[in-house]
């Protein structure tokens, strides 16, 4: 199996708090893997310890084959990362252009990538003179993810895309993403097991603090005891 990412027994502190206690995660090259578990249960971190925003103690992390431990976040991000936090974290008070051209990891990214961007998301067109605060929560996510394309990303790591959005934005953020994963490999966090069931290829379950489970999505969504004990659905 190719795998772009690798995370080896992971352990990382915040503080005094030992949030994460081993983790490990597998990302085969072209897919979409999704990091499910409870509140808290150490999914978020995973993600920011992968960037270097909250470094790991212990354990390896292997991007494209090299080792990105204690590398600075601008550097991973760098080497190909975007990454689309929980609760969207757009600049409120910048149009939508602004946002789009803030992101520009070098000189004429964004002129690259408008077309592609607004073809995914023709609202952000529309409304591209408006501010962040000006725009509904769908247009808002849309504009998170779409920060991430500015740059030259080969791995997106996306929070919670659905969290807070109407039924309706959601199939349409699904089929985003979907679209997105044709070029793209993808770690998505994501609260919402029928959302991620639905995106994700494969899976690894994280509870208070280690990952505990991993496989095929196509395995587990048959599996309904591991669903009900690890993620509480029934």
């Amino acid at each position: 199996m190719d795998y772009l990412l690798e995370l080896q027994d992971v352990h990382t502190f915040i503080g005094q708090y030992h949030i994460l206690q081993g983790v490990s995660v597998s990302v085969p090259r072209g897919t979409v893997t999704a990091l499910l578990g409870r509140n808290g249960a150490g999914k978020t971190t995973t993600l920011k310890t992968i960037l270097g925003l909250t470094p790991p103690r212990s354990g390896k992390i292997i991007l494209n084959g090299r080792e990105i431990n204690g590398m600075r976040s601008f550097d991973i991000a760098a080497m190909g990362i975007g990454f689309v936090p929980e609760h969207r974290a757009i600049f409120q008070s910048l149009s939508v252009e602004e946002n789009l051209k803030i992101a520009e990891r070098k000189k004429g990214d964004y002129a690259r990538k408008q077309e592609m961007i607004f073809n995914l998301f023709p609202d952000l067109k529309r409304q591209i003179t408006l501010s962040g605060s000006s725009l509904s929560g769908g247009q808002q996510q849309m504009l998170a993810i779409a920060r991430a394309l500015v740059a030259d990303n080969f791995l997106l790591l996306i929070d919670e895309p659905s969290e807070g959005l109407a039924p309706v934005i959601i199939e349409s953020m699904i089929a985003t993403i979907r679209q997105l994963s044709q070029n793209t490999t993808i770690v998505l966090v994501e609260q919402n097991f029928l959302v991620a069931s639905q995106l994700a290829e494969s899976y690894v379950i994280i509870e208070e603090g280690r990952s505990v489970r991993s496989g095929r999505m196509a395995d587990l969504v048959n599996d309904k005891a591991t669903i009900h004990r690890y993620l509480g659905a029934a």
